[in-house]
């Protein structure tokens, strides 16, 4: 057997566990790829094999260069290729054989959506014979972090690498704060607003000095002109504080590799290899961090799927992998075989996202069979829909199933309510995804405060947190003055603490706070070891956070052992990352996602919104509320581009079952403290009714009736009646535009946002998508078949 043909079936049996189009993908290694994942087809595989092979084997598969091998290295290949020897054991030897050009593994970024799955990507690689010291396994912000750690300081704007990294709340409060100095009510603009303001413009790389105060018609606006104000205000006490929020970490990155060119160098040469998962959900400044950071080779691969783009509200842009191709010249993989679910799910899935124009053709298929039908279950109110869920687990597992195998999801976490109390009722173990989490509870936040200033002592927000918790008769005057003397003085917290006593101002409150201060500089020279978690210790004594915490009885026992749960998190940090200190866990701790502390293997029942299903899986999957006006949502049907959105939830929704689905609805249900009555939602209707089993609960009194055949007959066509005349408005819809045609320039009348002005006219698919600029509105894309629209 000649060199050329040994070498590439041992490749394709070392990575044998991947089909034909995964290989594809695995064995593509060098210039611009993008690998268009569906639902279930595999792509963690895909990128962990990918990896193990530019670890392993570099470019040989795809190398036509002829070496000569030794006898021991042709018997050892072949009983390779008969299994005498499994992967594991065979990767060093055959690596040496074999590998050419190799990848060194620090030349590897791998930016991963959850720190969980990037820990998981380095467990599988180990797990592979692979070496992984030295890969950057990462989410963007992870990632940037550790960049910033090192070269934060080069900006020139003030920043320390020891920086404090804002959660939400702290957010909120420093916008507070400055609402309050400049006296803008919160009735001309609301904290949160100006939050979420504030966080769009970072994703786009807007500065406070460009945010542009002009609203829709041209003229400056109020709320705008008040939201920069505090926007730059707030972008200065964070400098002030050495303290970043989540936003800045990525556009401070961005800002540091465009204005330090040695530094772009730097990482282009330490990174010559990256693939980023999930790119469908990136951002303007994430795209523009892997933009500049490929510059240098010109090695991306990027994997995603954008009929499950579902993060456009936190400033994802579908954009982003729709022009990839274009932008980057990639080679495109398209993984279309799921693993996962039935081929009944799948074709109601394929049926659905056929509805949007924002979409790559591709076909999920599965070889697992068709499956059970997908139900559709009516109920005149919630309480009898919950029931029917509770009925329908409490089955499943006298089936022999797990009660984890089951998952209610629901478009906003409002609904989950009535189904929460009524599986108490019933003693099925259930567990919340997005509820309290353990980094929110009260007393960790006023450690995880202590442990920040002991860690930067310019924490404004964090000190302020527990500088009178507990408490110690200091109050928000003292406070105040604090803060005008470090921002005055330009000195940190802890210095004016222990100068306290020679500053007029202080000194009436000096025997309190010199002693607060001397005790921050003692314990703030022990933060460099964190292994056996005393610093924690250390907090709740010198503080006298432990003695009030006793004095609240059984409550503040409850609080003292969530505290121990976060010394233990310390305490496995410290062992799982030698070296770390303080300022490193504390990294970890703000970085960590609601879904990074999932286990699958707790049996419990899952109930959890369909934004946080992404990526899990589960046997059985109720979607409660599958009614307009809920799902899609009444302010989404406004908009063409927000249905899309909605649109691709439901096909993520849907590709989380692997063998049932439900649909449930109801007749009427409470929700908001408002009784609603809603139709059945436009995406069950667009579901083929031959992959539908429809049943209408709401003319039998008690959930144990009998059925007869005849008192079926009138509920079954029900569905049926919704499709039909879900169906006919569509296609008088199609009717209106289809002898209709658009040009710019065109002027328009739209029945929701008015005159407007066509910019761009793109025909897809027997519809016109249209860019408009509305006189009043702004400019909008509209979907033509979906506009209530007509020439002017």
């Amino acid at each position: 057997m000649d060199y050329l043909t040994l070498k590439k079936q041992v490749l394709n049996k070392y990575f044998s566990r991947t089909n034909d189009m995964q290989k594809k993908a695995v064995f593509r290694i060098n210039g611009a790829v993008l690998i268009v994942a569906g639902a279930g087809s595999g792509k963690t595989t895909v990128l962990c094999n990918r990896i193990a092979n530019m670890l392993l084997f570099g470019n040989a598969y795809n190398s036509n260069t002829v070496r000569e091998l030794s006898d021991d290295d042709v018997a050892f290949a072949q009983s390779f290729l008969a299994g005498e020897i499994d992967n594991f054991d065979a990767a060093e030897r055959l690596s040496e054989i074999f590998g050419e050009d190799r990848v060194k593994p620090w030349n590897i970024l791998a930016v991963t959506f959850t720190n969980k799955a990037a820990a998981e990507l380095k467990e599988r690689l180990e797990n592979m014979g692979a070496d992984v010291d030295g890969i950057w396994a990462a989410t963007f912000h992870s990632a940037c972090v550790r960049i910033l750690r090192q070269d934060i300081e080069k900006l020139g704007m003030g920043y320390k690498s020891n920086f404090t990294i804002y959660d939400t709340d702290d957010q909120l409060k420093v916008i507070k704060t400055v609402m309050k100095e400049h006296n803008i009510s919160d009735k001309a603009v609301t904290p949160k607003a100006v939050q979420n303001l504030i966080s769009r413009s970072k994703d786009k790389l807007i500065t406070p000095d460009k945010f542009s105060t002009k609203g829709k018609n041209g003229s400056d606006d109020y709320q705008l002109s008040t939201a920069k104000t505090i926007y730059t205000d707030y972008q200065a006490r964070l400098e002030a504080a050495n303290a970043l929020d989540f936003d800045d970490i990525i556009m401070l990155t961005v800002k540091l590799f465009a204005h330090c060119p040695d530094v772009l160098s730097h990482w282009q040469n330490r990174f010559k290899y990256i693939m980023v998962d999930e790119y469908q959900d990136t951002n303007a400044a994430q795209y523009k961090l892997v933009s500049l950071l490929a510059e240098g080779s010109g090695n991306l691969c990027v994997v995603g799927d954008e009929d499950q783009s579902i993060y456009r509200f936190r400033g994802a842009t579908i954009e982003n992998i729709l022009s990839f191709e274009e932008q980057f010249g990639a080679e495109v993989i398209k993984l279309e075989q799921n693993y996962r679910s039935t081929a009944t799910i799948l074709k109601a899935a394929n049926a659905v996202i056929a509805n949007n124009t924002q979409h790559k053709d591709k076909n999920l298929w599965s070889d697992l069979g068709d499956g059970d039908k997908i139900r559709m279950d009516r109920f005149s109110t919630e309480q009898e829909e919950a029931m029917f869920i509770t009925e329908r687990i409490l089955d499943g597992v006298k089936q022999g199933k797990k009660y984890a195998d089951h998952v209610i999801l629901y478009r906003n976490n409002a609904q989950s309510r009535t189904v929460e109390t009524t599986l108490a009722k019933s003693g099925i173990p259930y567990k919340i995804i997005g509820g309290v989490r353990f980094y929110e509870r009260k007393e960790i936040k006023d450690i995880i405060a202590y442990l920040c200033v002991l860690n930067n002592n310019y924490d404004e927000v964090r000190f302020g947190r527990i500088v009178n918790e507990p408490v110690r008769g200091i109050g928000a005057a003292t406070l105040d003055e604090l803060n005008r003397v470090v921002s005055g003085m330009g000195i940190s917290y802890v210095q004016a603490l222990c100068e306290s006593d020679s500053l007029p101002s202080l000194s009436r409150k000096a025997k309190v706070l010199v002693p607060l201060g001397e005790t921050f500089g003692e314990l703030s020279q022990h933060t460099d070891d964190i292994s056996d978690g005393s610093l924690i210790d250390d907090i709740l004594d010198h503080f006298g956070y432990r003695e009030a915490m006793q004095r609240q009885g059984l409550e503040g026992e409850v609080r003292l052992e969530n505290i121990n749960e976060l010394k233990s998190n310390m305490i496995t940090f410290a062992k799982e990352n030698e070296g770390a200190g303080l300022s490193e866990f504390l990294e970890q701790v703000a970085l960590v996602s609601d879904m990074d502390s999932f286990e699958a293997d707790d049996d419990k029942a899952v109930l959890m919104t369909m934004h946080s299903a992404k990526g899990l899986e589960f046997d059985t999957v109720f979607v409660v509320g599958a009614e307009e006006n809920i799902f899609p949502g009444y302010r989404s049907q406004f908009d063409p581009m927000e249905i899309e959105e909605e649109r691709r939830l439901a096909y993520v929704a849907i590709t989380r079952a692997k063998r049932h689905l439900y649909f449930t609805c109801a007749k009427q249900r409470m929700l908001y403290g408002q009784t609603m009555r809603n139709k059945v939602s436009r995406f069950v209707v667009e579901i083929p009714s031959q992959y539908m089993a429809y049943d209408d609960h709401t003319a039998v009194t008690a959930s144990a009736a009998a059925r007869s055949a005849e008192q079926m007959k009138p509920r079954t066509s029900y569905l049926q009646q919704q499709q039909r005349s879900y169906r006919a408005g569509q296609r008088e819809m199609e009717k209106r535009v289809e002898n209709v045609s658009y040009a710019p320039g065109e002027r328009v009348h739209h029945g929701v946002f008015g005159d407007g002005t066509v910019l761009s006219a793109k025909a897809m698919g027997g519809d016109w998508l249209l860019e408009i600029a509305f006189d009043d509105k702004g400019t909008k894309k509209v979907a033509a078949k979906f506009a209530k629209m007509t020439k002017i």
